[in-house]
């Protein structure tokens, strides 16, 4: 079957499949396809092909295509339900654990630090990072209010959570990249507030979790050859 043409198709799935692809969408697939190589499932040239297309997908759909036929696919699809769009009543407090405020000026959360239940970022004629990448987690579910005002926020999530927007835009633009962890426990960030003629953005960062995958599928490609060369 020639995947790259079938998944250039008119989807007629439900509308999931519709959606736009991200590049945390790419790489999952690229890591079930690896995964797939490691276990004999599919031959180098096979891996290729398919990896080739992965990267070429517009949609969510498209990506779907190219491991439909793997367990390790279905496997996850089955065990995982996708984190609700908004939070759970009464889990986010009204009043803020912390204020991110930039004002003619930058300012920035990043590294190892402690996220609270809600966080408000404010950025007027200035810019906000804040990164979740190596943040701790006390809560499992986590608002982000952004306002932005001829600013930008930008945030960053590590690829093991869920990531959920709920916001808008004035004259600007509020994006944030839909994200579904693997695990049903797994933390939820919740974006919401206005950009007015300014900018929000949130999306996936490479993660720990990445990293963790890729060791993991290297020591089976490694183990795998070792039994092929009778070691």
């Amino acid at each position: 079957m020639d995947l790259q043409k079938h998944a250039q198709q008119p989807d007629t799935a439900p509308r999931t499949a519709e959606l736009r692809a991200s590049d945390a969408d790419r790489d999952r697939t690229a890591d079930l396809l690896r995964e797939a190589l490691a276990e004999g499932r599919l031959t180098a040239d096979e891996h290729a092909e398919r990896v080739e297309g992965v990267l070429a997908a517009k949609t969510v759909g498209e990506l779907e295509v190219f491991v439909q036929d793997l367990p390790a696919a279905h496997q996850r699809r089955a065990a995982h339900a996708s984190a609700p769009s908004r939070p759970t009543t009464g889990a986010i407090p009204m009043d803020p654990d912390d204020n991110v405020v930039a004002v003619f000026s930058a300012a920035t959360r990043k590294g190892r630090w402690r996220t609270g239940r809600r966080i408000h970022a404010y950025a007027v004629f200035g810019s906000v990072e804040i990164d979740l990448s190596e943040a701790l987690f006390d809560h499992q579910q986590v608002m982000i209010k952004a306002f932005s005002v001829f600013g930008s926020v930008e945030i960053r999530v590590p690829e093991n959570v869920s990531l959920r927007g709920m916001g808008g835009g004035v004259l600007g633009a509020f994006e944030v990249d839909t994200l579904d962890a693997t695990d049903d426990e797994a933390p939820v960030v919740y974006v919401d507030g206005w950009a007015v003629l300014g900018s929000v953005e949130a999306r996936p960062k490479r993660g720990k979790l990445v990293a963790d995958i890729l060791d993991r599928v290297q020591r089976k490609v490694d183990r795998s050859m070792r039994r092929h060369l009778g070691h």
